[in-house]
């Protein structure tokens, strides 16, 4: 079970996570999870340098250590990036220390002090001892495209039905969310663009 649009009781429940930045301009933050990798990474770098938007990468340590030049990439365009551990472990199944061991291993590889607990599970102790060194990312908007049991139509209406004016949208460049990914996102992008959007990369706050 997940909510493609966190309830506000959740937000404010757990609000010393990030979930949305407040604004009143038109602007989207568009996050990619779980890479790089090289079978669709650089195709999701392709699309978003033609709709001129600019996101922010959660990337796997291991990953970005195995596809550097990819990387790169994401940095030399101008996007952001966050630690997502090295090894994308879930948190509420992983010892204290052997979780904070892993996501500094991640930040040997990703210089970033934007973090996101992979599967957005962490546990109480963990926040606590992250939240010194990172601003903890969550979202309001998940597009849910790692769900293969969901058509790429239903992917793109999750993020048209509920991303608003500051809304963080959880996308994954994964070969999971692949098929759903390659459909929805250059509909997300020309649909928030002729509605007068800019997508832009998050800063820490």
């Amino acid at each position: 079970m997940y909510f493609v649009h966190n309830p506000v009781w959740l937000q404010r429940l757990l609000s010393g996570f990030t979930w949305r930045r407040e604004t009143d301009k038109p602007v989207l933050y568009l996050t990619f999870d779980d890479g790089p990798i090289p079978e669709l990474t650089p195709w999701v770098l392709d699309v978003l340098k033609a709709h001129s938007a600019r996101a922010t990468f959660f990337c796997v340590g291991d990953n970005v250590r195995k596809h550097p030049a990819i990387y790169q990439r994401i940095l030399s365009e101008g996007h952001a990036v966050g630690n997502h551990t090295f090894n994308h472990l879930n948190g509420i199944k992983t010892p204290l220390n052997t979780y904070l061991d892993n996501v500094a291993q991640c930040a040997d590889q990703v210089q970033s002090r934007l973090f996101r607990p992979p599967y957005g599970r962490l546990t109480r102790a963990q926040s606590r001892a992250l939240r010194s060194d990172y601003e903890i990312i969550m979202w309001d908007v998940l597009s849910a495209d790692f769900d293969q049991t969901i058509t790429p139509e239903r992917c793109l209406d999750n993020v048209l039905r509920h991303a608003r004016k500051g809304s963080i949208v959880v996308l994954h460049d994964n070969i999971k969310a692949a098929h759903n990914l390659r459909y929805a996102l250059p509909r997300i992008l020309s649909h928030f663009s002729d509605k007068g959007f800019q997508f832009e990369p998050l800063t820490a706050g």
